[in-house]
Protein backbone atom coordinates (compact mmCIF):
# COMPACT_ATOMS: atom_id res chain seq x y z
CA UNK A 1 0.00 0.00 0.00
CA UNK A 2 1.27 3.52 -0.84
CA UNK A 3 0.94 5.23 2.53
CA UNK A 4 2.63 8.43 1.36
CA UNK A 5 -0.48 9.31 -0.62
CA UNK A 6 -2.70 9.01 2.46
CA UNK A 7 -3.62 11.59 5.08
CA UNK A 8 -4.47 9.44 8.09
CA UNK A 9 -6.54 10.11 11.19
CA UNK A 10 -5.72 7.82 14.10
CA UNK A 11 -8.81 8.12 16.28
CA UNK A 12 -8.08 7.43 19.95
CA UNK A 13 -4.89 8.32 21.80
CA UNK A 14 -4.84 5.33 24.13
CA UNK A 15 -2.52 2.32 23.92
CA UNK A 16 -3.89 1.09 20.58
CA UNK A 17 -3.95 4.52 18.98
CA UNK A 18 -0.40 5.35 20.03
CA UNK A 19 0.83 1.98 18.71
CA UNK A 20 -0.96 2.56 15.39
CA UNK A 21 0.42 6.08 15.03
CA UNK A 22 3.90 4.82 15.87
CA UNK A 23 3.69 2.15 13.17
CA UNK A 24 2.46 4.63 10.58
CA UNK A 25 5.17 7.14 11.43
CA UNK A 26 7.67 4.95 9.56
CA UNK A 27 5.54 5.27 6.39
CA UNK A 28 4.17 8.80 6.31
CA UNK A 29 4.30 12.16 8.04
CA UNK A 30 0.66 12.90 7.24
CA UNK A 31 -0.91 11.69 10.49
CA UNK A 32 -3.29 13.24 12.99
CA UNK A 33 -3.42 11.42 16.33
CA UNK A 34 -6.81 12.49 17.65
CA UNK A 35 -8.82 12.09 20.84
CA UNK A 36 -12.06 13.75 21.91
CA UNK A 37 -10.79 13.94 25.50
CA UNK A 38 -9.50 17.49 25.90
CA UNK A 39 -8.14 16.69 29.36
CA UNK A 40 -5.35 14.53 27.93
CA UNK A 41 -1.93 16.15 27.93
CA UNK A 42 -0.05 16.21 24.60
CA UNK A 43 3.33 16.01 26.33
CA UNK A 44 2.32 12.76 28.04
CA UNK A 45 1.15 11.32 24.72
CA UNK A 46 4.41 12.35 23.01
CA UNK A 47 6.49 10.43 25.54
CA UNK A 48 5.09 7.19 24.08
CA UNK A 49 5.55 8.15 20.42
CA UNK A 50 8.75 7.56 18.43
CA UNK A 51 11.17 10.44 17.92
CA UNK A 52 10.45 10.44 14.17
CA UNK A 53 6.72 11.10 14.72
CA UNK A 54 6.03 14.38 12.96
CA UNK A 55 2.27 14.24 12.75
CA UNK A 56 -0.19 16.39 14.67
CA UNK A 57 -1.79 15.66 18.03
CA UNK A 58 -5.32 17.06 18.23
CA UNK A 59 -7.52 16.91 21.34
CA UNK A 60 -11.16 17.95 21.56
CA UNK A 61 -12.49 18.78 18.09
CA UNK A 62 -11.13 18.59 14.56
CA UNK A 63 -11.41 21.63 12.33
CA UNK A 64 -13.34 21.47 9.09
CA UNK A 65 -10.06 21.79 7.17
CA UNK A 66 -8.50 18.88 9.06
CA UNK A 67 -11.52 16.66 8.45
CA UNK A 68 -11.52 17.40 4.73
CA UNK A 69 -7.88 16.31 4.37
CA UNK A 70 -8.46 12.86 5.89
CA UNK A 71 -8.30 9.95 3.41
CA UNK A 72 -8.35 7.08 5.91
CA UNK A 73 -9.30 6.59 9.57
CA UNK A 74 -7.61 4.12 11.92
CA UNK A 75 -10.07 3.50 14.73
CA UNK A 76 -9.15 2.42 18.25
CA UNK A 77 -11.35 -0.39 19.65
CA UNK A 78 -12.87 1.84 22.32
CA UNK A 79 -14.36 4.25 19.75
CA UNK A 80 -17.86 3.21 18.57
CA UNK A 81 -18.26 2.95 14.81
CA UNK A 82 -21.60 4.76 15.04
CA UNK A 83 -20.39 7.87 16.87
CA UNK A 84 -21.10 11.17 15.12
CA UNK A 85 -17.48 11.86 14.22
CA UNK A 86 -17.16 8.51 12.44
CA UNK A 87 -20.53 8.83 10.69
CA UNK A 88 -19.26 12.01 9.09
CA UNK A 89 -16.33 10.15 7.53
CA UNK A 90 -18.55 7.21 6.54
CA UNK A 91 -20.86 9.59 4.68
CA UNK A 92 -17.84 10.72 2.67
CA UNK A 93 -16.86 7.06 2.00
CA UNK A 94 -13.56 7.49 3.84
CA UNK A 95 -12.22 3.97 4.65
CA UNK A 96 -12.49 3.13 8.36
CA UNK A 97 -9.96 0.56 9.56
CA UNK A 98 -9.30 -0.76 13.02
CA UNK A 99 -5.84 -1.11 14.51
CA UNK A 100 -5.98 -4.85 13.74
CA UNK A 101 -6.58 -4.31 10.02
CA UNK A 102 -3.70 -1.84 9.95
CA UNK A 103 -1.34 -4.32 11.58
CA UNK A 104 -2.38 -7.05 9.16
CA UNK A 105 -1.12 -4.96 6.25
CA UNK A 106 2.41 -5.28 7.68
CA UNK A 107 2.23 -8.85 9.01
CA UNK A 108 4.37 -11.86 8.12
CA UNK A 109 4.29 -15.51 9.17
CA UNK A 110 1.43 -17.63 10.41
CA UNK A 111 -1.53 -16.15 12.26
CA UNK A 112 -4.17 -17.63 14.56
CA UNK A 113 -6.99 -15.37 15.76
CA UNK A 114 -9.27 -16.17 18.68
CA UNK A 115 -12.59 -14.61 19.68
CA UNK A 116 -15.67 -15.46 21.71
CA UNK A 117 -17.73 -13.88 24.45
CA UNK A 118 -15.73 -15.68 27.12
CA UNK A 119 -12.47 -17.57 27.38
CA UNK A 120 -10.50 -15.53 24.83
CA UNK A 121 -7.66 -14.53 27.12
CA UNK A 122 -7.16 -17.99 28.62
CA UNK A 123 -7.24 -19.66 25.20
CA UNK A 124 -4.95 -17.10 23.58
CA UNK A 125 -2.43 -17.30 26.42
CA UNK A 126 -2.46 -21.11 26.39
CA UNK A 127 -2.14 -21.22 22.60
CA UNK A 128 0.88 -18.93 22.93
CA UNK A 129 2.47 -21.27 25.47
CA UNK A 130 1.88 -24.25 23.17
CA UNK A 131 3.45 -22.41 20.23
CA UNK A 132 6.50 -21.46 22.31
CA UNK A 133 7.35 -25.14 22.82
CA UNK A 134 8.11 -25.45 19.08
CA UNK A 135 8.64 -22.03 17.48
CA UNK A 136 11.38 -19.51 18.29
CA UNK A 137 9.43 -16.42 17.21
CA UNK A 138 6.00 -16.27 18.88
CA UNK A 139 3.88 -13.14 19.35
CA UNK A 140 0.77 -13.03 21.57
CA UNK A 141 -1.16 -9.86 20.75
CA UNK A 142 -4.49 -8.08 20.49
CA UNK A 143 -7.18 -7.64 23.11
CA UNK A 144 -4.92 -9.47 25.56
CA UNK A 145 -3.10 -6.18 26.17
CA UNK A 146 -0.33 -5.90 23.56
CA UNK A 147 -1.40 -4.03 20.41
CA UNK A 148 -0.74 -5.99 17.22
CA UNK A 149 0.62 -2.82 15.64
CA UNK A 150 3.28 -2.55 18.35
CA UNK A 151 5.09 -5.76 17.36
CA UNK A 152 4.00 -6.47 13.78
CA UNK A 153 7.21 -5.05 12.31
CA UNK A 154 9.08 -7.80 14.20
CA UNK A 155 7.14 -10.62 12.52
CA UNK A 156 8.96 -12.70 9.89
CA UNK A 157 8.11 -15.54 7.53
CA UNK A 158 9.18 -17.92 10.32
CA UNK A 159 7.18 -16.34 13.12
CA UNK A 160 3.76 -17.30 14.45
CA UNK A 161 1.28 -14.88 15.97
CA UNK A 162 -1.78 -15.63 18.07
CA UNK A 163 -4.20 -12.74 18.48
CA UNK A 164 -7.08 -12.27 20.90
CA UNK A 165 -9.86 -10.46 19.05
CA UNK A 166 -12.73 -8.54 20.63
CA UNK A 167 -15.97 -7.75 18.82
CA UNK A 168 -14.90 -4.09 18.84
CA UNK A 169 -11.72 -4.96 16.95
CA UNK A 170 -13.48 -7.26 14.50
CA UNK A 171 -16.03 -4.60 13.50
CA UNK A 172 -13.44 -2.79 11.44
CA UNK A 173 -11.54 -5.44 9.49
CA UNK A 174 -11.37 -5.49 5.71
CA UNK A 175 -8.83 -8.03 4.45
CA UNK A 176 -7.74 -9.52 7.79
CA UNK A 177 -7.44 -13.28 7.21
CA UNK A 178 -5.99 -15.63 9.83
CA UNK A 179 -4.67 -19.09 8.95
CA UNK A 180 -6.65 -20.38 11.93
CA UNK A 181 -9.77 -18.64 13.28
CA UNK A 182 -11.45 -19.71 16.51
CA UNK A 183 -14.81 -18.68 17.94
CA UNK A 184 -15.21 -20.14 21.42
CA UNK A 185 -18.83 -19.15 22.13
CA UNK A 186 -21.31 -16.35 21.57
CA UNK A 187 -23.67 -15.18 24.31
CA UNK A 188 -25.16 -11.71 24.91
CA UNK A 189 -22.58 -9.06 25.78
CA UNK A 190 -21.71 -5.46 24.88
CA UNK A 191 -25.26 -4.84 23.67
CA UNK A 192 -24.90 -1.23 24.82
CA UNK A 193 -22.28 -0.91 22.06
CA UNK A 194 -23.66 -3.24 19.35
CA UNK A 195 -27.35 -2.51 20.13
CA UNK A 196 -28.64 -5.90 18.91
CA UNK A 197 -27.55 -9.50 19.29
CA UNK A 198 -27.51 -9.80 15.50
CA UNK A 199 -24.93 -7.00 15.23
CA UNK A 200 -22.82 -8.63 17.94
CA UNK A 201 -22.87 -11.99 16.15
CA UNK A 202 -21.94 -10.35 12.85
CA UNK A 203 -18.97 -8.64 14.46
CA UNK A 204 -17.70 -11.93 15.91
CA UNK A 205 -18.27 -13.76 12.61
CA UNK A 206 -15.99 -11.27 10.83
CA UNK A 207 -13.04 -13.29 12.12
CA UNK A 208 -13.79 -15.96 9.48
CA UNK A 209 -15.24 -13.87 6.66
CA UNK A 210 -12.07 -13.72 4.52
CA UNK A 211 -10.94 -17.31 5.04
CA UNK A 212 -10.69 -19.79 2.18
CA UNK A 213 -10.55 -23.57 1.91
CA UNK A 214 -6.84 -23.46 2.79
CA UNK A 215 -7.64 -21.95 6.20
CA UNK A 216 -9.03 -23.56 9.36
CA UNK A 217 -12.10 -22.38 11.30
CA UNK A 218 -12.44 -23.89 14.80
CA UNK A 219 -15.89 -23.73 16.40
CA UNK A 220 -17.73 -24.90 19.51
CA UNK A 221 -20.26 -27.58 18.53
CA UNK A 222 -22.29 -26.95 21.69
CA UNK A 223 -23.06 -23.36 20.70
CA UNK A 224 -26.17 -23.16 18.50
CA UNK A 225 -25.12 -19.81 17.02
CA UNK A 226 -21.79 -21.27 15.97
CA UNK A 227 -23.38 -24.34 14.40
CA UNK A 228 -25.25 -21.98 12.07
CA UNK A 229 -22.12 -19.94 11.37
CA UNK A 230 -20.21 -23.13 10.62
CA UNK A 231 -22.53 -23.77 7.68
CA UNK A 232 -21.45 -20.44 6.16
CA UNK A 233 -17.71 -20.86 6.69
CA UNK A 234 -15.53 -20.83 3.58
CA UNK A 235 -12.69 -22.26 5.66
CA UNK A 236 -12.38 -25.88 6.75
CA UNK A 237 -14.46 -26.25 9.91
CA UNK A 238 -13.13 -28.24 12.86
CA UNK A 239 -15.42 -28.68 15.87
CA UNK A 240 -14.79 -29.16 19.57
CA UNK A 241 -17.28 -30.36 22.18
CA UNK A 242 -17.42 -30.78 25.95
CA UNK A 243 -20.68 -32.76 25.76
CA UNK A 244 -20.32 -35.49 23.09
CA UNK A 245 -17.93 -37.56 21.04
CA UNK A 246 -17.26 -36.26 17.56
CA UNK A 247 -16.39 -38.26 14.46
CA UNK A 248 -13.76 -35.64 13.79
CA UNK A 249 -12.54 -32.93 16.13
CA UNK A 250 -11.83 -32.45 19.84
CA UNK A 251 -14.03 -33.73 22.64
CA UNK A 252 -14.20 -34.51 26.34
CA UNK A 253 -14.65 -38.22 27.09
CA UNK A 254 -15.03 -38.70 30.85
CA UNK A 255 -11.73 -37.29 32.19
CA UNK A 256 -9.88 -37.28 28.87
CA UNK A 257 -9.49 -34.60 26.22
CA UNK A 258 -9.25 -36.38 22.88
CA UNK A 259 -8.56 -35.40 19.29
CA UNK A 260 -10.08 -37.54 16.54
CA UNK A 261 -8.63 -36.84 13.10
CA UNK A 262 -11.29 -38.99 11.46
CA UNK A 263 -9.12 -42.08 11.52
CA UNK A 264 -7.72 -42.41 15.02
CA UNK A 265 -8.13 -40.98 18.50
CA UNK A 266 -5.27 -39.25 20.30
CA UNK A 267 -5.42 -38.48 24.02
CA UNK A 268 -4.09 -34.97 24.62
CA UNK A 269 -4.40 -34.93 28.42
CA UNK A 270 -6.38 -35.98 31.47
CA UNK A 271 -8.32 -33.05 32.94
CA UNK A 272 -6.91 -33.87 36.39
CA UNK A 273 -3.45 -32.99 35.06
CA UNK A 274 -4.62 -29.43 34.39
CA UNK A 275 -4.26 -26.46 36.75
CA UNK A 276 -7.46 -24.77 35.56
CA UNK A 277 -11.03 -25.51 36.63
CA UNK A 278 -14.34 -25.97 34.85
CA UNK A 279 -15.82 -27.45 31.70
CA UNK A 280 -15.52 -24.11 29.93
CA UNK A 281 -11.77 -24.27 30.49
CA UNK A 282 -11.63 -27.76 28.98
CA UNK A 283 -13.22 -26.20 25.89
CA UNK A 284 -10.53 -23.51 25.95
CA UNK A 285 -7.89 -26.24 26.10
CA UNK A 286 -9.35 -27.97 23.04
CA UNK A 287 -9.35 -24.74 21.06
CA UNK A 288 -5.75 -23.96 22.01
CA UNK A 289 -4.72 -27.50 21.04
CA UNK A 290 -6.30 -26.93 17.63
CA UNK A 291 -3.84 -24.08 17.03
CA UNK A 292 -0.91 -26.27 18.02
CA UNK A 293 -1.90 -29.20 15.83
CA UNK A 294 -2.75 -26.92 12.88
CA UNK A 295 0.78 -25.49 13.04
CA UNK A 296 2.40 -28.93 13.25
CA UNK A 297 3.40 -29.11 16.92
CA UNK A 298 4.00 -32.66 18.22
CA UNK A 299 1.44 -33.99 20.73
CA UNK A 300 4.03 -34.52 23.46
CA UNK A 301 4.99 -30.83 23.37
CA UNK A 302 1.33 -29.81 23.46
CA UNK A 303 0.80 -32.04 26.49
CA UNK A 304 3.78 -30.47 28.27
CA UNK A 305 2.36 -26.98 27.71
CA UNK A 306 -1.09 -28.02 28.94
CA UNK A 307 0.04 -29.49 32.25
CA UNK A 308 2.42 -26.58 32.90
CA UNK A 309 -0.22 -23.90 32.34
CA UNK A 310 -1.75 -21.99 35.27
CA UNK A 311 -4.89 -19.85 35.28
CA UNK A 312 -4.70 -16.43 33.71
CA UNK A 313 -4.77 -13.62 36.26
CA UNK A 314 -8.32 -12.48 37.10
CA UNK A 315 -9.93 -15.55 35.47
CA UNK A 316 -10.99 -17.99 38.22
CA UNK A 317 -7.56 -17.32 39.69
CA UNK A 318 -6.83 -19.06 42.98
CA UNK A 319 -5.74 -16.42 45.50
CA UNK A 320 -5.34 -18.07 48.91
CA UNK A 321 -6.79 -20.44 51.49
CA UNK A 322 -7.42 -18.74 54.82
CA UNK A 323 -8.94 -20.58 57.80
CA UNK A 324 -10.02 -23.35 55.43
CA UNK A 325 -11.78 -20.93 53.02
CA UNK A 326 -10.57 -20.75 49.38
CA UNK A 327 -10.63 -17.36 47.66
CA UNK A 328 -10.88 -17.03 43.87
CA UNK A 329 -10.50 -13.91 41.73
CA UNK A 330 -12.67 -13.93 38.60
CA UNK A 331 -12.73 -10.18 38.05
CA UNK A 332 -12.67 -10.81 34.29
CA UNK A 333 -16.14 -12.31 34.64
CA UNK A 334 -17.79 -9.20 33.23
CA UNK A 335 -20.94 -10.77 31.75
CA UNK A 336 -23.48 -13.40 32.82
CA UNK A 337 -22.08 -16.30 30.81
CA UNK A 338 -18.56 -15.80 32.18
CA UNK A 339 -19.83 -15.64 35.75
CA UNK A 340 -22.04 -18.69 35.22
CA UNK A 341 -18.96 -20.68 34.25
CA UNK A 342 -17.12 -19.44 37.32
CA UNK A 343 -19.96 -20.43 39.66
CA UNK A 344 -20.15 -23.86 38.05
CA UNK A 345 -16.41 -24.32 38.53
CA UNK A 346 -16.74 -23.90 42.31
CA UNK A 347 -16.95 -27.25 44.05
CA UNK A 348 -18.01 -26.05 47.52
CA UNK A 349 -20.60 -23.73 49.11
CA UNK A 350 -19.79 -20.27 47.76
CA UNK A 351 -20.02 -16.65 48.87
CA UNK A 352 -20.29 -14.72 45.61
CA UNK A 353 -19.28 -11.08 45.12
CA UNK A 354 -20.97 -9.41 42.14
CA UNK A 355 -22.27 -6.20 40.63
CA UNK A 356 -20.78 -3.24 38.79
CA UNK A 357 -21.43 -1.22 35.65
CA UNK A 358 -24.63 -1.95 33.71
CA UNK A 359 -23.94 -3.13 30.13
CA UNK A 360 -27.58 -3.96 29.56
CA UNK A 361 -27.27 -7.59 30.65
CA UNK A 362 -30.04 -9.77 32.07
CA UNK A 363 -29.26 -11.87 35.13
CA UNK A 364 -31.83 -14.67 35.27
CA UNK A 365 -29.50 -17.36 33.91
CA UNK A 366 -26.77 -16.33 36.32
CA UNK A 367 -29.08 -16.59 39.34
CA UNK A 368 -30.39 -19.93 38.07
CA UNK A 369 -26.82 -21.29 37.97
CA UNK A 370 -26.53 -20.90 41.76
CA UNK A 371 -28.50 -24.16 42.21
CA UNK A 372 -28.18 -24.18 46.01
CA UNK A 373 -24.41 -23.64 45.86
CA UNK A 374 -24.34 -19.89 46.61
CA UNK A 375 -24.74 -19.10 50.33
CA UNK A 376 -24.61 -15.31 49.99
CA UNK A 377 -24.73 -12.94 47.03
CA UNK A 378 -22.75 -9.83 48.00
CA UNK A 379 -23.59 -6.96 45.63
CA UNK A 380 -22.04 -3.58 44.89
CA UNK A 381 -22.04 -0.99 42.14
CA UNK A 382 -24.59 0.40 39.70
CA UNK A 383 -26.33 -2.93 39.08
CA UNK A 384 -26.82 -4.12 42.64
CA UNK A 385 -30.52 -3.19 42.85
CA UNK A 386 -31.25 -4.66 39.40
CA UNK A 387 -29.51 -7.93 40.23
CA UNK A 388 -31.16 -8.13 43.66
CA UNK A 389 -34.59 -7.62 42.14
CA UNK A 390 -33.97 -10.43 39.68
CA UNK A 391 -32.65 -12.73 42.40
CA UNK A 392 -35.62 -12.12 44.70
CA UNK A 393 -38.07 -12.70 41.86
CA UNK A 394 -36.46 -16.13 41.45
CA UNK A 395 -36.65 -16.97 45.17
CA UNK A 396 -33.04 -16.16 46.15
CA UNK A 397 -33.04 -13.99 49.27
CA UNK A 398 -29.53 -14.29 50.76
CA UNK A 399 -28.45 -10.88 49.42
CA UNK A 400 -26.12 -8.36 51.03
CA UNK A 401 -25.44 -4.82 49.74
CA UNK A 402 -22.00 -3.27 50.24
CA UNK A 403 -20.44 0.00 49.10
CA UNK A 404 -16.87 -1.14 48.52
CA UNK A 405 -14.69 -4.13 47.81
CA UNK A 406 -13.30 -3.78 51.31
CA UNK A 407 -16.78 -4.24 52.77
CA UNK A 408 -17.43 -7.21 50.47
CA UNK A 409 -14.27 -9.06 51.45
CA UNK A 410 -14.80 -8.30 55.14
CA UNK A 411 -18.36 -9.68 55.05
CA UNK A 412 -17.24 -12.85 53.27
CA UNK A 413 -14.35 -13.39 55.69
CA UNK A 414 -16.74 -13.04 58.65
CA UNK A 415 -19.45 -15.35 57.25
CA UNK A 416 -17.51 -18.05 55.37
CA UNK A 417 -16.90 -21.39 57.07
CA UNK A 418 -14.05 -23.83 56.59
CA UNK A 419 -14.66 -25.69 53.32
CA UNK A 420 -16.43 -22.72 51.67
CA UNK A 421 -15.24 -20.70 48.68
CA UNK A 422 -15.32 -16.94 48.23
CA UNK A 423 -15.61 -15.99 44.57
CA UNK A 424 -15.31 -12.55 43.02
CA UNK A 425 -17.15 -12.93 39.71
CA UNK A 426 -19.01 -9.65 39.22
CA UNK A 427 -21.07 -10.48 36.10
CA UNK A 428 -20.62 -6.79 35.22
CA UNK A 429 -18.00 -4.38 33.94
CA UNK A 430 -15.82 -2.55 36.45
CA UNK A 431 -16.33 1.03 35.26
CA UNK A 432 -17.65 3.50 37.79
CA UNK A 433 -15.89 1.97 40.79
CA UNK A 434 -12.60 0.85 39.23
CA UNK A 435 -10.46 1.81 36.24
CA UNK A 436 -10.78 -1.68 34.77
CA UNK A 437 -11.29 -5.31 35.75
CA UNK A 438 -7.54 -5.66 36.45
CA UNK A 439 -7.64 -2.99 39.13
CA UNK A 440 -10.78 -4.56 40.62
CA UNK A 441 -9.13 -7.97 40.80
CA UNK A 442 -5.88 -6.58 42.18
CA UNK A 443 -7.71 -4.77 44.99
CA UNK A 444 -9.66 -7.94 45.81
CA UNK A 445 -6.46 -9.97 46.06
CA UNK A 446 -4.74 -7.35 48.21
CA UNK A 447 -7.72 -7.32 50.58
CA UNK A 448 -7.77 -11.13 50.80
CA UNK A 449 -4.12 -11.15 51.81
CA UNK A 450 -4.88 -8.74 54.68
CA UNK A 451 -7.42 -11.11 56.27
CA UNK A 452 -6.24 -12.19 59.72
Amino acid sequence: MEWKEEYILVFGAGVSGIAAASLLSSCTKEIILYDTNEKLKPEEICVNLPENFSGEIVLGELTKEQKEKITRVILSPGVPTDCEEIKEFQNRNVPIWGEIELAYQFAHGKLAAITGTNGKTTTTTLAGEILKTFFKEVFVVGNIGLPYTKVVKQTTENSVTVAEMSSFQLETIESFRPDVSIILNITPDHLNRHHTMENYILAKANIMKNQTSSDLCVLNYEDEVLRKLGEKSLGRVLWFSSARKLEKGFYLDSDLIIYNDGKKETVLCNIHELNILGKHNYENVMAACAVGLAFGIPVELIHHALVSFVAVEHRIEYVATIDGVKYYNDSKGTNPDASIQAVRAMQSPTLLIGGGYDKGSQYEDWIASFEGKVKYLVLMGQTKEKIAQTARSMGFEAIVFVDSMQEAVAFCADHAEAGDCVLLSPCCASWGMFKNYEERGKIFKELVHTIK
